[in-house]
């Protein structure tokens, strides 16, 4: 089955909106088999969404529709699919008690009455309900057995719907033992996009037919197995087996498959060893306390950090010597180290984190260029440092020290305290 997706809405256009709802129905819906062929995006315009849904139904005859089901003037994704298929707005009944009812209990009155174009529906429309908000899907299918599905744009409700409505009505339609199209990632950390494939070497192209692609983010590059039109008792073992083949040529940079945050695998590892960390930090500003204590119960494992901005709260919280600052700068490895040991002898935990750098735009120097970053990590007395010259912009430096503090504390676990590819003294 193929399928083109119109996600609609001024703020999709303007840029004030990540497109979220594209991707997601993307990566759901290929797991079913069914197949993306175009994404398309149109703003809060009767013409233009009659345009862009008329044109992928002459090309697929079937089309996903996100935004403009609310009860806002702008929201005319309804009237505008209904014309062409040649339905009117009607009003039904019964979502007009729903949301009655719905107003009522949640909201203590009547429901307004803008909010009643929510039940105006298209003539001889199929109702796709919605437990996660207002607004009702709608189905629309004509006697070529052409079809739009209407979704709510508000990302929250358009995934419940999805998962609890459109999928198993989808699936019905698609012949039993069908092909499908899955996917296993494979995240690595700390290594460029062209170092991997030099890695990967004959298998950068693609594993035993399955593609492969490289997605670089701040995490760090991530590969992307795919499997394509196989039947889905194969396709499983296929991508276990080609995940290995490349776990063997990458071995160590990788750290996680699919969703998997480092931060989270680290306070997992750190619960299992009864271990507990502090950070103290610098250039980021306590985003490595933040991605740490954002998972649920980090407490067990995080006892507290230090925000040592300016070289006096170094000095004073956390021990480093002004003799280190004077000599060698608050960018070093010996600043590093110092902050990871006063982190951990502050709190009194069996792991410390420190991390210097300078995130820019402004502060950098030939000998220090901006995105200089010294990571240090304390376990148990034994100091580990690494330097790195992290790419991008002051938040993507930021973010980026962050994770290579992860890294190099999962490095310090596994008893590898190479850096390939950083300058490293240990």
């Amino acid at each position: 089955m193929n399928i083109e997706i119109v996600t609609i809405g001024d703020e999709l256009l303007l840029g004030f909106t990540i497109d979220t709802n594209a991707a997601h129905l993307a990566r759901e819906l290929a797991a079913l088999g069914v197949r993306i062929v175009r994404r398309a995006t149109c703003g809060d315009d009767a013409d233009a969404i009659a345009a862009a849904v008329r044109e992928a139904l002459e090309r697929t005859g079937a089309v996903i529709t996100t935004g403009g089901l609310g009860p806002t003037a702008d929201d005319m994704t309804k009237p505008a699919i209904g014309s062409i298929f040649g339905r009117g707005m009607v009003l039904d009944p019964d979502i007009l008690v729903a949301l009655e009812a719905r107003w009522l209990k949640r909201f203590g009155h009547e429901l307004p009455a803008s909010n009643r174009q929510q039940a105006m529906v298209p003539e001889r429309a199929t109702i796709l309900a919605n437990r996660h908000g207002s607004a009702p899907g709608i189905w629309l299918e004509d006697d070529r057995q052409r079809w739009v599905a209407m979704l709510p744009g508000v990302p929250r409700e358009m995934r419940g719907m999805l998962a609890d409505t459109l999928i198993p009505q989808l699936r019905e339609r698609l012949p039993v033992g069908g092909s499908v199209v899955r996917s296993k990632t494979l995240r690595t950390a700390n290594i460029a996009e062209s170092a991997l494939a030099d890695k990967l070497g004959d298998l950068a192209r693609g594993v035993d037919g399955l593609s492969l692609a490289y997605l670089p983010g701040n995490d760090g590059v991530d590969l992307r197995l795919t499997s394509h039109g196989r039947p889905a008792r194969d396709t499983e073992q296929r991508l276990t087996a080609a995940a290995q083949r490349v776990r063997e040529k990458v071995g160590r940079f990788i750290y996680g498959e699919g969703d998997d945050d480092l931060a989270a695998l680290m306070l997992a590892e750190c619960a299992a060893r009864n271990a507990t960390i502090a950070v103290a930090e610098s250039c980021t500003g306590g985003l490595l306390g933040m991605r740490l204590t954002a998972v649920p119960g980090s407490s067990r494992v995080v006892q507290g950090g230090t925000i040592a901005y300016a070289n006096a709260v170094k000095v004073r919280e956390l021990g480093v010597a002004q003799s280190d600052l004077d000599a060698h700068g608050a960018v070093s490895e010996p600043v590093a180290r110092a902050m990871a040991t006063g982190a951990r002898l502050r709190f009194g935990t069996t792991i410390g984190i420190g991390i210097t750098g300078i995130a820019g735009p402004d502060g950098g120097t030939p000998e220090k260029p901006v995105g200089t970053v010294w990571v240090a990590v304390d376990m148990d007395g034994e100091v580990h440092a690494v330097r790195a010259v992290l790419p991008g912009d002051r938040s993507e430096i930021r973010y980026r020290a962050a994770q290579l503090a992860l890294d190099r504390l999962r490095r310090a676990f596994e008893h590898d305290v190479d850096a390939t590819g950083w300058t490293a003294r240990g």
